[in-house]
């Protein structure tokens, strides 16, 4: 008890420190976005007051269409990065256990990984259409690179004894993922869906942008097109503060994996 309250002690300070950190830089850059704004540098309406810009994120929230835009990014998010993320799962365990498999792909992958998703957007339309399907496809594809180079890594540095063993047991395939390779990657995994959510929000906005009539991605560009300068950047700030509440839930849950 004595040893569990002392190892907790540094890990209250740390947290302190790191909360003091965080309010001080937060701070600092409000008072340098009002200092810009009311300085002329930029051309006017490009940072607006801070007064401007929490005005519009009043009416943002008080408008009820928002919401709507809200729940159909908040599904196209999820749906894809759900797709992405079984996927590329199921790839990085076939990848890393089946090392000339592996091997074989490893530069396409990670040729197709660095590319921006965007670029595949026309002929995802092709394929699924303009519909929702396009976003979730966007979605999906930018969540699977992120998750598929993670587990394959994860399993090839997992300790071969664990797959020694499920073979000397003569494990089928897919025993050997759901009873010794997820188990032993529950650490990795979690870190994967924490990338593929990342990415697959820029996907999402991104193929909002270019073609929808719903969702944060539409509704910033909506505000872009018409130069509602303000309420752009309360938009962004909603998905900025809903991204990082999401990924601080996802790594609240992955220190509680053991």
């Amino acid at each position: 008890m004595a040893a569990a309250a002392l190892r907790k002690a540094p890990d209250a300070r740390s947290a302190r420190s790191a909360l003091r950190i965080r309010c001080v830089t937060l701070a600092v850059i409000l008072v340098l976005w009002e200092l810009v704004a009311r300085s002329g540098w930029l051309y006017q309406e490009v940072v607006p007051p801070l007064g401007k810009v929490g005005a519009a994120l009043a009416r943002l929230a008080l408008d009820t269409a928002t919401y709507r835009h809200l729940g159909v990014t908040a599904w196209e998010v999820l749906a894809g990065l759900a797709l992405g993320y079984a996927a590329g799962v199921a790839f990085g365990l076939i990848a890393g256990a089946r090392r000339s498999f592996g091997d074989a792909v490893a530069p396409y992958v990670d040729g197709i990984a660095t590319a921006p998703k965007i670029i595949f957007l026309p002929i995802v339309m092709l394929l699924v259409g303009t519909g929702i399907g396009s976003k979730l496809a966007l979605g999906a594809l930018s969540a699977f690179f992120p998750v598929a180079i993670n587990t394959a890594a994860g399993v090839r540095q997992m300790n071969p004894v664990f797959a020694l063993v499920g073979r000397s047991f003569h494990l089928r395939a897919w025993q050997m993922a759901t009873r010794v390779y997820l188990p032993a990657l529950r650490h990795s995994l979690v870190t994967s869906m924490r990338l593929g959510f990342g990415l697959a929000v820029i996907g999402v906005l991104l193929a909002e942008t270019k073609l929808s009539n719903a969702g944060l991605g539409f509704l910033a560009n909506e505000h872009y097109s018409n130069f509602r300068v303000p309420d752009l950047y309360a938009v962004l700030i909603l998905v900025f503060v809903l991204a990082v509440g999401s990924n601080s839930l996802m790594g609240r849950f992955a220190g509680r994996v053991r």
